[in-house]
């Protein structure tokens, strides 16, 4: 966004956590205050028949948010696990996310990335050293030799997926 020096890393981190903090938890709490005394204030103080049952505001707070919570909670569910939506949602994150094609910096790159290339090296050497080694098992073997090493070194492997919606 701002380019690739230390200082602008650092602005570049407040302006997510700004984004997150804001549109996470301040939209959130005042969208919710200002819904609540809007329908109240501009809709039931209107009606006779609503004031009747809501005289105060605090009670019609109450009783919103104990049906609306249980109501947002289960659309909320229905949105993760009975929708196309979060799985659009996922998939539109990991075609985005630079650690696709690349190993997250970490245990993964130091540690298991390259275990797992000492243990191809190691098992490629005792098949080799068997004779049981075919042309198309050892090609095979060298490439993923090669990816693993680009990985471990911070590089790319692969081409990020492309979606006709991208």
């Amino acid at each position: 966004m701002f380019g690739r020096g230390m200082g602008t890393k650092f602005h570049t981190r407040l302006w997510y956590y700004f984004r997150l903090g804001y549109s996470t938890y301040l939209t959130f709490l005042l969208g919710y205050v200002s819904t609540l005394v809007t329908i109240y204030y501009l809709a039931i103080k209107n009606l006779p028949a609503l004031l009747d049952i809501f005289p105060h505001f605090v009670p019609f707070a109450v009783i919103a948010t104990m049906l609306g919570a249980p109501l947002s909670v289960a659309i909320g569910w229905a949105h993760l696990k009975r929708t196309s939506a979060f799985t659009s949602e996922q998939d539109i994150s990991i075609e985005a996310s630079p650690y696709t094609y690349k190993l997250p910096p970490g245990f993964t790159r130091e540690a298991y990335f390259p275990l797992y290339l000492e243990l191809l090296a190691g098992m490629k050497r005792l098949v080799e050293a068997q004779g049981k080694l075919s042309v198309e098992d050892k090609s095979r073997i060298e490439r993923l030799e090669r990816n693993l090493e680009v990985l471990v070194n911070g590089g790319y492997v692969g081409s990020p997926r492309r979606s006709k919606f991208s």
